[in-house]
């Protein structure tokens, strides 16, 4: 069973009676990587910030290995790292100098533990130059070494590729992949970079205007777009008793429930007028079939509404 590292629950916050955040809820898996995606004011940040404690909760509650941010904020809070800015460094200092000084502040943080994430974050060459004539990309890496030296099991980032050229979002993507794959940290990245998102993340949730209107899972929707399979909606008279029609003729089909009277499938395209000969068989009326958006960010410009994530 997969062990759940972070869970927001019902989390809303009211700023003068105006709701920024509306009952937002879901879950981050172990060595999982998150992207947390929207338009800008769509309340990416103000959440992250109430994952770490920078934020009250109005209401709801966010939990951390299980342990409430609300009631058990000292304990819930050593399970996470986080760059909720860019990185803050003193530049006339070395990279392993800056470590070692934020290693002062996290009590049994040892030699050991500094050399061990600056391989993590690919370092090694540079970590005794100074900070000051680190790229941007050098920095984020050694902003990431920071948050880890504690050992979370959470790694919180927004917009980790903010200002990277190619090359830097790349390295960025690799070392934030290599973490969830081989350490099992499981890593939060907000963005407004669908593209940059879409090549790092397991699953992706989608914020507007402070409410999670989906979370898309990345991987399947890799495997469909390299198949010949699609995804369609089909509109019937009874979605629940269509896709118990449909599982009892084929288990393995893609048969979800998009709302009452709409059904989502994924099936080759020579399959629907086998699926709706069944339906009608067996009185379920079907109204109109229609192609799915197909890519990934298809289905976030229709969830969003909008032409352009900004």
């Amino acid at each position: 069973m997969t062990e759940i590292a972070m869970e927001l629950k019902n989390v809303s916050k009211r700023i003068r009676n105006k709701e920024i955040i509306k009952d937002v809820s879901f879950q981050i898996k172990q060595g999982e990587v998150f992207g947390f995606v929207g338009p800008n004011g769509a309340g990416k940040t103000t959440t992250i910030r109430m994952m770490v404690g920078l934020m009250k909760i109005t209401e709801g509650d966010i939990r951390i290995v299980g342990k409430s941010i609300q009631t058990d904020y000292s304990e819930a809070i050593r399970e996470v790292g986080a760059i909720v800015e860019n990185p803050e460094m003193y530049p006339f200092l070395t990279g392993r100098k800056n470590l070692e000084h934020f290693a002062r502040m996290v009590p049994g943080t040892s030699k050991d533990r500094i050399d061990e994430v600056v391989r993590l974050v690919g370092l090694e060459k540079v970590i005794n130059d100074r900070a000051g004539g680190y790229s941007l990309g050098m920095r984020q890496r050694l902003g990431i070494a920071q948050a880890l030296l504690h050992k979370p099991s959470i790694l919180i980032l927004d917009e980790p590729t903010n200002g990277l050229d190619p090359s830097g979002m790349k390295e960025i993507r690799q070392y934030i992949r290599a973490l969830a794959e081989q350490e099992k940290v499981s890593v939060i990245v907000s963005s407004h970079l669908l593209s940059e998102i879409e090549l790092m993340c397991d699953r992706i949730g989608v914020i507007k205007n402070g409410a999670l209107i989906a979370v898309e899972d990345v991987e399947k929707n890799r495997k469909l777009e390299d198949s010949d399979i699609s995804e369609y909606l089909i509109s019937v008279s009874n979605a629940q008793a269509a896709k118990e029609r449909l599982d009892s003729v084929d288990g393995s089909l893609f048969v979800e429930i998009a709302d009452e009277t709409t059904l989502k499938i994924a099936v080759k395209r020579e399959q629907i007028p086998v699926i709706l000969k069944e339906l009608l068989n067996h009185n379920i009326n079907v109204y109109e079939v229609q192609a799915a958006k197909g890519t990934l960010e298809d289905k976030f410009f229709d969830l969003i509404g909008e032409n352009v994530i900004e």
